[in-house]
């Protein structure tokens, strides 16, 4: 009983401070870095198109396939790592409480989970180039809102809960980021790549089911749990996955009314 307790106490004290392996790791000492960050997105987005309103759109072809190749790498770099972590884990698809301890598995997921929380930074520079090629139509609600919230939402999730449960949520995303930026990749290539895009509305599929997953997954966790992973942050996920199932079917509904009529 006094060594559960012990763990019981050492769970209780990473859900008030955050994981203490994370220690001198950038941006998650204080959540002042990232909290910056998102208000100069925020300011990006607004001041943006301002800025370029007397200005050309920039010609910014060979630096976007390279960063859509970057981030499609990185994603199954964080894809790769969060399956091989969990499985030599042996990690519970129903419920799976964090290790915050140090052993090599552990500190695996923990590596991969924060990678996943960078991607989100990084995921920032898409609004970016759509600000200096003048495409400011594509800066929608749901553009801003994913982005926006994403990066807050992940912060969170990496600073609390690296890992356990919150692995099949960061797993499901990376991989469909591997197939949305190599997409993205092709398409930046230029016009003549666009007979070999003809998936765009599978990948649109993709990602609605990727958010009845994450959302289910949770769910289960937040009504059945008893692993001892922290619900709240389970309910944050189905919450969220569920806001953003709505706001992606919207966009696809629109988009394959359209293109029917057109």
């Amino acid at each position: 009983m006094a060594g559960l307790r012990g763990n019981l106490t050492l769970v209780e004290t990473y859900l008030t401070h955050g994981d203490e392996r994370l220690r001198g790791w950038p941006f998650m000492d204080s959540p002042v870095p990232v909290l910056t960050v998102f208000v100069l997105y925020l300011m990006m987005v607004k001041q943006g198109p301002k800025m370029m309103e007397q200005r050309k759109p920039f010609q910014v072809q060979g630096p976007m396939v390279l960063y859509n190749l970057a981030v499609m790498v990185l994603s199954i770099y964080i894809t790769f790592e969060k399956l091989i972590s969990a499985v030599q884990s042996s990690y519970s698809i129903k419920c799976q409480p964090v290790d915050y301890s140090d052993d090599p598995r552990a500190i695996r997921m923990l590596n991969a989970s924060y990678w996943y929380f960078i991607s989100k930074i990084i995921e920032l520079l898409d609004t970016f180039f759509f600000i200096v090629r003048k495409k400011e139509r594509q800066i929608t609600f749901l553009h801003v809102y994913h982005h926006a919230i994403m990066l807050l939402h992940t912060w969170w999730f990496v600073k609390f809960v690296p890992g356990g449960q919150t692995f099949v949520l960061g797993f499901l995303n990376s991989f469909v980021h591997i197939w949305m930026y190599a997409y993205y990749g092709l398409a930046a290539i230029g016009p003549h790549m666009q007979k070999y895009l003809w998936w765009k509305k599978y990948l649109t599929k993709l990602q609605l089911f990727q958010f009845v997953l994450t959302s289910s997954h949770a769910l289960y966790n937040v009504c059945f749990g008893d692993c001892g992973f922290p619900r709240l942050f389970s309910l944050s996920s189905v919450i969220q996955s569920a806001i953003f199932f709505s706001l992606f079917m919207n966009f696809y509904l629109q988009a394959y009314r359209k293109s029917k009529t057109s």
